[in-house]
């Protein structure tokens, strides 16, 4: 079952060619799961790159692999809340504009503003193909946390996944993370990520809330490639100012 499971998460998160489709409620019921897809979307961009020297080439790979990989869904969430977040009006204004199939310059704006800032860390960080796992197993812990805590302004999706989500998921899901210690990253850098980790679908689900009324799909996508920029830049930022 746990199988069927990670093959379920796969297939909702990433374009790998699985076979033939799992059933959708394994992996609902065990949403708790997706900081593993983190380590096998992390784990192939971090091993297609890390032959790569040059820095900033091997950035611009890693992240583009991370975009293809997952069938850039997460991307399209982060592009659809800059859309929400940048409309004027009223609740239902806003979710209008986040759930409307074009994409304005509020979504342009902050799918370019959030991508500079994951490549210029990663460009940064002491041990590019370790900070890649890293950030993306976080980004996937975000939205762990936001299935089972975001309450749905709307039936679809993702009051699916909430429906079937414990309270005790998100804690389940850091378990999943802890492994993250063995990578060669220095602890200060591995202690920050672990609290952006968790402070930025924190700080999402409040914004959603006074928002939108809620959270959707859109959100939870949105939380994986806002968590893994802000990781990486925790990663960068902490080894500099250690050494001062």
């Amino acid at each position: 079952m746990l199988l069927k499971s990670l093959r379920a998460l796969l297939q909702f998160t990433t374009i790998l060619p699985l076979g033939a489709t799992a059933d959708f409620r394994c992996f609902s019921r065990r949403s708790w799961l997706y900081p593993a897809a983190g380590y096998i979307t992390g784990g192939i961009a971090a091993l297609l790159t890390a032959w790569i020297a040059p820095p900033l080439l091997a950035s611009a790979v890693a992240i583009s692999l991370l975009l293809l990989l997952t069938g850039a869904n997460h991307f399209d969430g982060l592009l659809d809340l800059g859309d929400g977040l940048m409309a004027h009006g009223d609740q239902e204004r806003r979710v209008r504009a986040m759930t409307d199939r074009q994409t304005g310059t509020g979504g342009i704006a902050m799918g370019l503003g959030v991508t500079l800032i994951a490549f210029a860390a990663l460009a940064g960080s002491p041990v590019i193909w370790a900070a890649v796992i890293a950030a993306e197993v976080c980004g996937k812990f975000s939205m762990a946390f936001l299935t089972a805590y975001g309450a749905p302004f709307r039936e679809g999706l993702h009051s699916r996944l909430h429906g079937d989500a414990k309270p005790w998921f998100p804690a389940a899901a850091a378990l999943l993370c802890l492994p993250l210690v063995i990578l060669p990253l220095p602890p200060a850098g591995l202690a920050a990520a672990a609290g952006v980790m968790v402070l930025t679908p924190l700080v999402l689900l409040f914004v959603a809330r006074k928002t939108f009324g809620g959270v959707n799909g859109d959100v939870v996508g949105a939380s994986n490639e806002i968590t893994r920029a802000l990781v990486l830049a925790a990663l960068a930022i902490l080894p500099v100012t250690a050494a001062f």
